[in-house]
């Protein structure tokens, strides 16, 4: 069948389920915009490449499979470039689609021309380069295969505008994706599984440290049943939150700089750690010199890369979580964590877990806040977060009941990720729960066009405003670290975000203190559509145990 290289791409994007396409059009890639509008793709128009990107994200971590993006070439495709590296840091499986320059301009510094592929090269899993118009099938194929299967993440593929235009002969039958060089773990080496179950039987104070990796793995079930059998606690990254429900009696935390006290305390007085789809970043682990003292960490992955990159482990076992798990609960049947243990790391729960203040002090207390939020909507929704105090906020105070319900920038630490994740993941909830935004007036002013996307194609997303007229993180840093030199964190010239939301149609409602607080989540949960609540809080407000909250300004002195 004769089609054009743009009806290509667009064929074998419905052929992999593609329902939705994110993106901006341009000159270079307008040809597979032109043909998606004949097919049974929705193409939603972002206001920024970039958004298309993290809306491409969000969508993938609702529907666990790739999100796509598409941008024109030059400043189209760089701008997808943030956004790419975001989804490669966190494992987002996604497909960007990018035109470029024509065939015979290539590399002759053309109108708009980039290299894309060699600039996304250290952060997708593979891209390619369109050179022939016959090849499109299988690329497009096989750059699906690759973000959805192993350790998913981005791909990229760079399409010159002449091959879109082009005719060719579609091929009858695809062809099964064959990669020399791609091949899938197998089942991981029973022997090394073996040794971790003895390890668990001999350990005193064994700790799990549950990471992103067995959320990817989708091993939920897995993971729950061998806690629960074998009463191990359990700590988190943050992008293993939700993997047990935050007040799931063996769930104390998520560990690192901006954890809770009571998880770092619990990680650090363990005699065995079972480090499961995690890297160990710097920000989980600070001395990860001491996890190799005493024989004390076993490091489970699916990614051989990530054994062995910050410390090395006393067991390292390369395989799917799922498998593994699988592996494990059989051969430590009858295993029961002792009590001395277990009672340790209640009483440190018990020490270092307090109510946020609830009383009125012309401020809201984000951490109450989200107490309540949490209890009024029964933690049943998709919270995506900016980056800053809002994302830890949210990360050590909701109470997260399932894996992926916190759509949130971890690895990359992306500020203006948190809502057009929102726009994404609602686009791909389709109603089966809310969608809600949670920022900062910082991050907020990265995101403000794409309420315009929300306007237009009518995607609701509650979006919660925590307003301190700073940069929180980074001022709180400065107090901390400069001796309070403030410098470039005082948000002037901000907009009336209240009059802002109005313009695009929204509603809005605004909390000044505590005792409001319940009233205002109840009119924006009830709300039919987008909402904007704008929740002021003290621009002193400390992110975790840095300060204490005693010292806090009054309002007068903000």
């Amino acid at each position: 069948m004769r089609m054009t290289g743009a009806e290509m791409v667009v064929k074998t994007l419905e052929k992999n389920g593609v329902k939705v396409v994110f993106g901006y059009p341009g000159a270079a890639n307008c040809p597979i915009i032109d043909k998606l509008s004949f097919s049974s793709i929705k193409h939603i128009l972002t206001r920024n490449e970039q958004g298309a990107a993290h809306m491409a994200s969000g969508y993938a971590r609702v529907t666990k499979q790739a999100g796509v993006c598409t941008a024109t070439s030059g400043p189209g495709a760089t701008n997808l470039i943030t956004g790419i590296a975001t989804a490669y840091m966190d494992s987002i499986p996604m497909v960007a689609l990018t035109g470029q320059v024509a065939t015979k301009l290539i590399g002759k510094d053309a109108f708009q021309e980039v290299d894309i592929t060699g600039a996304t090269l250290p952060f997708t899993k593979h891209s390619y380069l369109i050179k022939d118009g016959l090849d499109i099938p299988r690329v497009v194929n096989e750059a699906f295969h690759i973000a959805n299967t192993g350790r998913p993440g981005p791909v990229l593929i760079d399409f010159p505008m002449d091959l879109l235009k082009k005719e060719f002969d579609y091929p009858e039958e695809d062809e099964d994706v064959n990669i020399r060089g791609y091949k899938l773990m197998g089942k991981a080496n029973e022997s090394q599984v073996k040794k971790v179950a003895e390890a668990i039987k001999g350990a005193k104070k064994p700790v799990i440290l549950a990471g992103g990796g067995v959320v990817i793995s989708d091993a939920t079930n897995e993971f729950r049943k061998f806690v629960k059998e074998t009463d191990i606690p359990v700590v988190s990254t943050m992008m293993g939150i939700g993997i047990l429900p935050s007040d799931n009696p063996r769930y104390y935390g998520m560990i690192g700089s901006h954890g809770v006290k009571r998880a770092n305390l619990l990680f650090n007085r363990a005699d065995l750690v079972i480090v499961m789809g995690s890297r160990l970043g710097d920000r989980t682990v600070a001395n990860v010199k001491g996890l190799e003292e005493g024989n004390k960490l076993i490091h489970i992955d699916l990614d051989p890369a990530e054994i062995g990159k910050n410390t090395q482990p006393y067991i390292p076992v390369v395989g799917d979580i799922k498998d593994v798990l699988e592996q494990l609960t059989s051969q430590i049947s009858g295993y029961k964590t002792s009590k001395e243990w277990i009672d340790e790391a209640d009483e440190l729960r018990q020490r270092f877990t307090h109510k946020p203040v609830c009383e009125d002090n012309g401020f809201v207390n984000p951490k109450y806040f989200l107490n309540v939020l949490s209890e009024k909507t029964n933690s049943d929704v998709y919270l995506s977060t900016e980056v800053g105090q809002n994302q830890i906020w949210c990360a050590n105070n909701f109470n997260f009941k399932t894996p992926r319900s916190l759509l949130t920038s971890g690895g990359f630490g992306t500020m203006g990720y948190g809502l057009p994740a929102a726009i994404g993941a609602s686009v791909a909830a389709n109603g089966s729960k809310p969608v809600i935004a949670v920022m900062g007036d910082g991050s907020f002013q990265m995101d403000l066009p794409e309420m315009g996307t929300m306007a237009q194609w009518d995607i609701p997303v509650k979006m919660v405003l925590f307003q301190n007229h700073r940069l929180g993180m980074v001022h709180e840093h400065q107090y901390l670290l400069y001796k309070s030199n403030y410098q470039a964190v005082e948000i002037e010239g901000k907009p009336d975000f209240a009059m802002l939301a109005k313009a695009y149609g929204f509603e809005s409602g605004v909390a000044n203190e505590n005792s409001e607080v319940s009233d205002a989540i109840d009119k924006m949960m009830a709300h039919d559509g987008s909402y904007l609540l704008i929740v002021n809080v003290n621009p002193f407000e400390p992110t975790g145990d840095a300060l204490n909250e005693a010292t806090l300004p009054k309002k007068e002195d903000k």
